[in-house]
Order: C-alpha cells, then structure tokens, then sequence
C-alpha cells in the first residue's frame, strides 16, 4: 500500500462520498468493503484506497499481468489521475515530496 499526502485543504473535497465519486468516475463501479473503497481497472484487477486522516491518503493495486502494453498505460494513466483528483498533488509534485520524506529518513 502506498501513502500519499493530501494538499492542505483538500480533505474537505474527498471526505464523506468525495472519494467513492472520484473512483466512480474514473474506474467505474466501486464497493466498500469495510473501511476501504474497492474497484478494478483495465490492467488493475484490484484498487484499494482508504482514507488514513486528513492528510495522508492509501491506495493499493493489484495487477493483471495478461494485458496488453496499451492497456497498461491506459490503467496507469487513470491511476495517476485519480491519484492527483484526491490528493491535490501530480506525480512530479508526489514524487518531489517522496523524495524529501525519504531523505529526512520518513519512509
């Protein structure tokens, strides 16, 4: 499972239903299995995400390995924009912060 920063501010768009919208509207159907949010996507055969607190958000993603290299890309790409619709942040400006926390000895 990887951990993600959540923008100062930006809870307020994902709390309640906000999550379980974005993941609706980009990989389609989603369930709730308990304290997680639960759907598949092209490559994806299972994406999980939960919400840690108000600035620390989980997902997780469990792949098909029987896909073709542009469905790959189609699923990473969903990924990395639901991942910034939540966040706030965009892979550079996720990795930047990684690399930081990494070099304070936070991971």
């Amino acid at each position: 499972m990887v951990e993600y920063d959540i923008k100062k501010g930006w809870y307020s768009k994902i709390e309640g239903e906000g999550l379980k919208d974005l993941m609706k509207a980009e990989f389609g159907e989603v369930r709730e299995e308990g304290d997680l949010l639960v759907s598949s996507f092209g490559a994806m055969s299972r994406v999980e995400a939960k919400i840690v607190s108000k600035t620390v958000m989980q997902v997780s993603t469990q792949s098909r390995m029987d896909v073709d290299d542009s469905t790959i890309l189609d699923s990473k790409r969903a990924l990395n924009r639901f991942v910034e619709a939540a966040t706030g942040f965009d892979a550079k400006q996720r990795m930047k912060r990684a690399q930081k926390k990494a070099k304070e000895g936070k991971l």
